[in-house]
């Protein structure tokens, strides 16, 4: 039992992280606590060390890298990997379809296509050329974008729905985030290729997943696991429950139990990642404009809830035209340097 319990902890560590991290990153009161907390660090941890870490965090974070890259590849080879020497010669023996097999690396071929496109696709930078172009693409709220509002780094009128990305250093035309694991924003004229990379990764995870489960799940029929006996501490006979046929499963196949249970996790954070932003992309609003906005649906939240203004301004989507007007917006975008050639 104390191992099942481990193992819960472990599959609820990560995903209860990046929530906290969410609601932090929203709430003053708690970004106070953390920066407490950090001031209180900086009084035992040397100068030097200090130094040096921000320096390497901006390094990893806040400059172009293809550390990220490789860490992607890495983790990807390294799980197609103990999928292919663990799982796949198991299945074989059990006589599992070839085809149900196969489909993870049907989907990893389809991932890395799109995960290239990602990484190389220009996203929609703006320059001198196609200003006048970009200016006419949206229209002005004059709330989040205001008309005549100027980028002083890039001397240019900034587009209704654009942004200037500090780590790519130029704006960029529908600006929705800078993604460190493709080195490269996602803007107007890649995000659909991240989309298709996006769920091609949670597909692919969530199918061995369901291999490595079935695996395990015909391992307990064929050999009758569930009407085994044991005898507890009282020397009585007991039928074998759940939690330790889990047990007798992670000593036997403890990398293939640990291999489940990552994928488990990864599904399930890509899952709702991949569900919210193609909910951002059915309403036409980019990550910036959602994480910009006012987050009326919360604000009765005592940890997010901010001090009302005496002037509110509150953010509307003015961009909205429809679920399929806005899928089409995504998938198949307007290239202005195409319109331009025309002309």
């Amino acid at each position: 039992m104390d191992f099942l319990v481990l193992f819960l902890w472990y599959l609820a560590f990560i995903p209860v992280t990046i929530f906290m991290i969410c609601i932090c990153s929203k709430s003053p009161r708690l970004k106070g606590l953390a920066h407490e907390g950090a001031q209180l660090c900086s009084c035992v941890f040397p100068k030097c060390l200090q130094r040096a870490t921000q320096r390497f965090l901006h390094y990893l974070f806040h400059t172009r890298n293809h550390n990220f890259i490789m860490l992607h590849l890495a983790l990807q080879g390294m799980v197609y990997a103990e999928y292919t020497w663990e799982i796949l010669d198991y299945c074989q023996d059990l006589e599992f379809s070839l085809s149900y097999l196969l489909l993870p690396y049907l989907l990893l071929i389809v991932n890395l296509v799109f995960f290239t496109l990602t990484c190389v696709t220009n996203p929609g930078t703006i320059t001198k050329a196609d200003e006048l172009l970009f200016l006419q693409a949206y229209e002005f709220d004059n709330i989040m974008f205001p008309r005549n509002a100027r980028c002083l780094t890039c001397n240019l009128q900034k587009p209704a729905r654009s942004k200037h990305c500090s780590v790519c250093d130029r704006c960029v035309h529908r600006f929705d985030h800078h993604c460190v694991w493709v080195n490269n924003c996602i803007g107007a004229w890649n995000t659909r290729y991240f989309l298709t990379y996006l769920s091609t990764l949670t597909a692919s995870a969530a199918s061995m997943a369901a291999v490595s489960a079935a695996f395990l799940v015909r391992l307990v029929v064929v050999s009758d696991l569930y009407q085994e006996m044991y005898l507890d501490d009282l020397g009585r006979l007991q039928e074998m429950d759940v939690a330790l046929i889990i047990q007798y499963l992670f000593l036997s196949f403890p990398r293939i139990v640990f291999l489940l249970g990552f994928l488990l996790v990864l599904s399930f954070l890509l899952g709702g990642y991949f569900c919210f932003v193609m909910y951002l992309a059915a309403t036409n609003q980019t990550t910036n404009e959602w994480y910009r906005g006012d987050w009326t649906w919360c604000q009765h939240c005592p940890l997010v809830a901010r001090p009302q203004s005496a002037d509110p301004k509150v953010y509307r989507n003015i961009h909205s035209r429809g679920l399929w007007s806005n899928l089409g917006e995504i998938f198949l975008p307007a290239l202005p340097y195409y319109q331009k050639k025309k002309k």
